[in-house]
């Protein structure tokens, strides 16, 4: 990620998408106009409603809008979610995923002092359906594992460890069973751990490592994995910090960033004002770090906390009743 401010304007792409993404979205750029940042949104569409209303859940102007900005802010897509999100991280070649798991006050939070990455890989591996058509017999997804692709979500991994003082990688994969695959993404991950003398490593299977997120969360600071694996662990992460509605997430690339919740578009409480946002302004923080205005992005962060703290106004899911946008201005008043 960038670490210094580079721009005194910047454009950013804006996909609502459907459901509750409007409603995050629009507390989230609420809170955004507080900061003394000069952004220039251009909004585009994406997703169900987009699909129903110009017969393409994703269409060409929109790539070219989130292609040409500096950052994207997207929503929720609903059921065209792998339609828009995985296309976008395939054109825009978005070929790492993070989601920070991290544990803030009052959020049903199972643990304390969780406080960890997924860097997951983004362009390949199951994940991104390369699937061959029905047979009488069944079907047969392929999983393509490359040395380019994981050296280079590897390499990220250890350089976002450097980066932000983290002393520790752990390899998640299934090479005892997916030999040649997963057995070349251990081989690697070895191989580049060279480079990085001063930062642990570790690796463990899948399965173990499900297990482990559970029974002992904090030992973890980094992990790296394929597209599928993080997918998966990525909501075990959620589910250990209390749901869905807090957890961020950014799509990283050579020429492009997008940042998301990794919450859907929850139709059954859609244009209610119960949507959590903060999710979608954790995910904007990561935004803010991205761009280079690491000054912004922690007073965002500690007006969240506080807002937290205090317990006073929050929504549903973290048993409070406060709308969408008292949660906005909660937070923007503590900025």
């Amino acid at each position: 990620m960038n670490t210094s401010k580079t721009k005194d304007k910047y454009q950013i792409a804006v996909v609502p998408g459907d459901g509750i993404g409007k409603e995050v979205m629009e507390a989230t750029i609420f809170v955004l106009d507080s900061l003394d940042i000069d952004f220039d949104y251009v909004y585009a569409e994406a997703g169900d409603e987009c699909l129903e209303k110009t017969g393409n859940a994703l269409p060409g102007e929109t790539l070219d809008i989130i292609r040409n900005a500096d950052a994207c802010l997207f929503g929720a897509a609903g059921e065209t979610a792998a339609d828009v999100i995985v296309k976008i991280r395939q054109e825009m070649k978005m070929f790492a995923n993070l989601r920070p798991v991290k544990t803030y006050p009052n959020t049903n939070s199972l643990f304390e002092n969780i406080d960890f990455m997924i860097v997951r890989e983004n362009t390949e591996g199951m994940y991104i359906a390369d699937e061959e058509s029905y047979t009488d017999d069944g079907a047969v997804a392929r999983r393509i594992i490359t040395k380019e692709a994981e050296e280079r979500i590897i390499d990220y991994a250890f350089n976002y460890a450097l980066e932000n003082n983290k002393t520790k990688v752990t390899a998640v994969h299934k090479a005892n069973v997916l030999k040649k695959t997963d057995g070349l993404f251990k081989e690697i991950f070895y191989e580049v751990a060279e480079r990085y003398p001063d930062i642990a490593t570790e690796d463990f299977y899948v399965d173990a490592t499900a297990m482990y997120l559970i029974t002992q969360p904090q030992s973890f600071e980094v992990i790296v994995t394929t597209n599928l694996f993080g997918d998966i662990l990525s909501d075990e992460g959620a589910g250990l910090v209390g749901g869905l509605g807090l957890i961020p997430s950014a799509n990283i690339g050579e020429d492009g960033a997008l940042f998301e919740p990794v919450h859907g578009s929850a139709p059954d409480i859609a244009g209610q004002g119960k949507a959590n946002p903060i999710a979608m302004m954790l995910s904007a923080i990561m935004m803010l770090r991205y761009i280079g205005e690491n000054e912004a992005a922690d007073r965002f962060d500690a007006a969240i906390l506080k807002v937290l703290n205090d317990a006073d106004i929050l929504t549903a899911d973290l048993g409070g009743n406060a709308s969408t946008m008292e949660v906005a201005q909660a937070v923007k008043n503590n900025l």
